[in-house]
């Protein structure tokens, strides 16, 4: 019994030891290299069912595998490698979106306030603003009057034509001066010399007449040097007797302040040169075509008072235009009527006011501005203001023509207070 014992130990640890050889032939056939080939001795044949050929075949076939699924996890490995690096990028380039992204709003924003700046600023776009005020109430300007009655509606002239703030050169924006370019300085340069030249004798405004026709292809496309034109063919049209030359300025005058008007239409003196052409062209109309002008002339300049509220020329003008609209026959009446489907009116009262702020704004305005207001206060029955206007009026000296017909009117009125 012990040797029976004794030899199932012996066959035991036989086994054990076949089992523990398969299994150290399976492991080194998973560690070693490709390829490499196995020399084993031929005692290793045994009878218990370990034959070697048989071993060897399914070790060849299990190592098959094995470099099947390894190759597998390597593909699959390198994927999620690739994968893992794309994420790393996208997550670099997030972050770098996430830091530049106010940056940018930053820069759109700074970039759009410096071209709105650059637009506010910019000597082509200063047409298209509104004028500010240009002198205080009560303060004259340099240039003269001068003004002449045109067909019962109006006169020429204004003193308070000063350079306004766009025709300076430069315009301040947030601290900030936009200096003029070579062109802008030599048109400033002219229009200031015009402005003398139109403040002087009837030899200086043909002067600048001339000057203006000249430099008109140059500058026609300049709103503040074609209502100068429209005021020099005023000019032109005061000094000459010729009835067709008086036309002819007219006529052009009229065109050259509607393209001013086209250019800038918040030109307060292109639209005071605009109606002040119009008043002339009544001399020479039909009653048709004098009332037209007569609407067209209130329309651009309430415009004018409306851009420039500081100028007594313009109340002056208005005060006219009242005063004559008041005294329209009944047949006057009744043609614009019929043309415009009510009638422009007016009243003495309405004019009377526009005189007196014309005196206030500036005292001693004109000899004219004197007459009417002893013209109006006449009509209203106030005799004794009538006189002292009639009596300021004859303080005044006649130097222009506006002068001397003003001189005319007074002595016919004062034919009419006097006893």
């Amino acid at each position: 019994m012990f040797h029976s014992e004794n030899k199932g130990l012996v066959l035991g640890i036989m086994a054990g030891a076949a089992a523990a050889m398969s299994l150290f032939l399976i492991w080194y056939h998973k560690v070693r290299k490709p390829r490499a080939s196995i020399h084993l001795p031929a005692f290793l044949d045994f009878d218990n069912g370990f034959h070697f050929v048989g071993l060897q075949n399914e070790t060849h076939s299990e190592s098959g595998t094995l470099m099947t699924l390894h190759g597998r996890q390597l593909q699959v490995l390198e994927k999620l490698n690739d994968l893992v690096i794309s994420v790393e990028e996208l997550k670099r380039e997030i972050k770098f979106l996430k830091e530049a992204i106010p940056k940018l709003e930053k820069l759109v924003r700074d970039e759009l306030q410096g071209k709105a700046s650059a637009h506010r600023i910019s000597p082509l776009h200063r047409a298209t603003k509104k004028r500010k005020a240009e002198t205080a109430p009560g303060i004259p300007d340099n240039t003269s009057s001068e003004a002449e009655s045109e067909g019962g509606y109006i006169t020429a002239h204004t003193d308070t034509e000063g350079e306004s703030e766009e025709e300076k050169g430069s315009v301040i924006s947030s601290g900030a001066t936009v200096v003029r370019s070579e062109e802008e300085t030599k048109l400033a340069n002219l229009l200031q010399n015009v402005d003398r030249l139109h403040c002087g004798s009837v030899d200086d405004k043909k002067k600048s007449f001339r000057l203006l026709l000249e430099k008109k292809e140059q500058y026609g496309k300049h709103a503040r040097f074609l209502w100068r034109l429209a005021r020099a063919y005023g000019d032109m049209f005061e000094m000459t007797t010729d009835v067709e030359e008086k036309k002819k300025y007219v006529a052009n005058g009229k065109i050259s302040a509607g393209k001013a008007i086209q250019l800038d239409a918040m030109s307060a003196e292109s639209h005071q040169w605009f109606a002040v052409m119009c008043g002339y062209m009544s001399e020479f109309e039909s009653m048709q075509n004098k009332i037209k002008n007569g609407y067209l002339f209130k329309e651009h300049l309430d415009k004018a008072i409306e851009l420039k509220p500081q100028d007594p020329f313009l109340y002056y003008l208005n005060g006219r235009w009242c005063y004559s609209v008041s005294q329209l026959s009944w047949i006057e009446k009744k043609v614009a009527a019929a043309l415009f489907g009510t009638p422009p009116t007016s009243t003495v009262e309405e004019a009377l006011q526009n005189f007196l702020k014309a005196e206030e704004m500036h005292p001693g305005y004109s000899k004219y501005n004197y007459v009417y207001l002893a013209k109006c206060y006449n009509r209203l029955g106030q005799k004794s203001n009538a006189l002292k206007y009639c009596d300021s009026a004859l303080s005044v000296l006649s130097v222009t023509n506006e002068d001397r017909e003003a001189q005319k009117d007074l002595e016919t009125l004062l034919l009419t207070l006097k006893p």
